[in-house]
C-alpha cells in the first residue's frame, strides 16, 4: 500500500509517501517534504499547501492518507478511519490542543476536498497513553474540572513511544508484552514514559505538552503558584502562554534552543569561550530527566532498559552521558565508546556491568503512522 503521511502544523505541513510493502533493504520512502510559512504569501491556507504537495506528488499513486493528530481526548484510544463524524469529534477537542488540533483538522478537510474518495486514518499522539491508571492521569483538583472540562493528564508523543517500545523489545529479544522500560523521547519537545508490560503506565506530559521535562522552548514543570503571581502582576494569559511555550526551557536558560550549539558552548574546543549559562541549561535538563527516570523505574516495578530516542536522544552523546552519570544509585553505566558511536541503527550503549541496558532506538513516527493506516483499513 502507498500511504501519504501528513503532519499538519499551524504554519507548516510535513508529508511523506511510504511504500508499506517495500522489499527489505530498499527505501520505503518514495517522497517527502515540508510546506512552510502557511498563511504567508501564495500559500495562504492548508488547502493551498495541499496543492503544493499534489504538485510534488505528480503522477505518484496514493492509496490512503494517514494523519498525525495530536489530541484524541478520552474518546480515541486507537487509530480510526476518518469520516465526517470523526472529523467533527477531533474538531471538538480543539480547546484541549489549540495550537495543534485545529491545524490537524484543516489538513483532514483539505485532503477530503481534494481527494474525496481517498481513505484517511487519524493516528493520535495521546492514544498510547490511554492505558495509564487513574492514579497516574488524575490531577488533585476538584472533580468538576475533570467532568466538565476534561482536565486530566493525557500524555503525548504516544506514537513515537509505542514504536520505540516495539523496536527495543526486538533488540532485547523479548515480546513487547514483557517489556518494562523507561523511554526518553528527547527533541525540541521532550517526554519520558514508563512502560510496563509494553503499555504506558505514566508519562511526563500532562493536560498539554507543556508539563514535564525541560524542552527546547517549553518550561516543563513549574509551580502553578508562579502563574497566579504573574497574573496578579499584570501578565495576560496570552503573555504567560507565550512565555512558557515559546520563550522558556533551554532557550530561557542558555539563550538558544539548539542542543548542538548549547553543547558546543558548554564544552568549548580549540580555545573557544566557556558559556556558563549553556552548562547550567544542560545540568537543569539532565537533572530533571534523571529524576523522572528514577521515578519511572519505581512505576514499572524495576526497569529492564532505559531507552533514548528522537533528535537529541539519538544524537547527543554528551547529553545522554550527563543524564546517566546521575543514575549511579540504579547501577546504570555507559560504555563511553559505544555512547559516542554514530549510527542510525538501534543499539546498546551501556557497559557490560550496567545493572540494566541503555539503548538508543531511532524513532520513525511516519512509519508507525503508515503501519497504523494499513492495519485500520485491513479491519472489516
Amino acid at each position: 500500500m502507498i500511504v501519504l503521511v501528513i503532519n499538519s502544523g499551524s504554519s507548516s505541513l510535513k508529508y511523506q509517501v511510504r511504500d508499506t510493502e517495500a522489499e527489505p533493504g530498499t527505501n520505503p520512502v518514495l517522497l517527502e517534504g515540508i510546506v512552510e510559512r502557511i498563511g504567508e504569501g501564495e500559500v495562504s491556507d492548508h488547502a493551498k499547501a495541499l496543492g503544493v504537495v499534489a504538485h510534488h506528488l505528480g503522477d505518484q499513486r496514493i492509496d490512503a492518507v494517514g494523519h498525525r493528530v495530536v489530541h484524541g481526548g478520552e474518546r480515541f484510544s486507537e487509530p480510526v478511519r476518518i469520516n465526517n463524524e470523526v472529523t467533527r469529534a477531533i474538531e471538538r477537542l480543539n480547546p484541549l490542543a489549540p495550537l495543534h488540533n485545529p491545524a490537524n483538522v484543516l489538513g483532514i478537510r483539505a485532503i477530503t476536498e481534494k481527494w474525496p474518495e481517498l481513505p484517511q486514518v487519524a493516528v493520535f499522539d495521546t492514544a498510547f497513553h490511554r492505558t495509564m491508571p487513574p492514579k497516574a492521569w488524575r490531577y488533585a483538583v476538584p472533580n468538576e474540572l475533570y467532568t466538565m472540562h476534561g482536565i486530566r493528564r493525557y500524555g503525548f508523543h504516544g506514537t513515537s513511544h509505542q514504536y520505540v517500545a516495539g523496536r527495543a523489545a526486538e533488540l532485547l529479544d523479548r515480546p513487547v508484552s514483557e517489556l518494562n522500560a523507561v523511554i526518553a523521547h528527547l527533541g525540541n519537545g521532550a517526554s519520558a514514559t514508563a512502560i510496563r508490560g509494553g503499555q504506558s503506565v505514566d508519562t511526563s506530559m500532562g493536560f498539554t505538552p507543556l508539563e514535564g521535562l525541560v524542552m527546547g522552548t517549553r518550561s516543563g514543570d513549574v509551580d502553578p503558584g508562579i502563574l497566579l503571581f504573574l497574573q496578579r502582576e499584570g501578565f495576560t494569559a496570552a503573555e504567560i502562554d507565550t512565555m512558557l511555550n515559546r520563550n522558556s526551557g533551554l532557550k530561557a536558560l542558555a539563550g538558544r534552543n539548539d542542543m548542538r550549539e548549547i553543547v558546543e558552548a558548554a564544552y568549548p574546543e580549540d580555545g573557544g569561550k566557556y558559556d556558563g549559562d549553556a552548562r547550567l541549561a544542560l545540568d537543569v535538563a539532565a537533572y530533571r530527566l534523571a529524576k523522572y527516570i528514577g521515578g519511572y523505574h519505581v512505576a514499572v516495578g524495576g526497569a529492564q532498559a532505559l531507552i533514548f530516542t528522537a533528535g537529541i536522544g539519538e544524537n547527543s552523546d554528551t547529553f545522554r552521558a550527563l543524564v546517566v552519570e546521575q543514575l549511579g544509585a540504579l547501577g546504570v553505566k555507559l560504555d563511553e565508546a559505544a555512547n559516542r558511536e554514530r549510527s542510525k541503527q538501534p543499539r546498546v550503549i551501556s557497559s557490560v556491568d550496567s545493572a540494566i541496558p541503555v539503548l538508543v532506538v531511532p524513532t520513525d513516527e511516519e512509519r508507525a503512522i503508515a503501519d497504523a493506516v494499513v492495519a485500520v483499513l485491513a479491519t472489516p
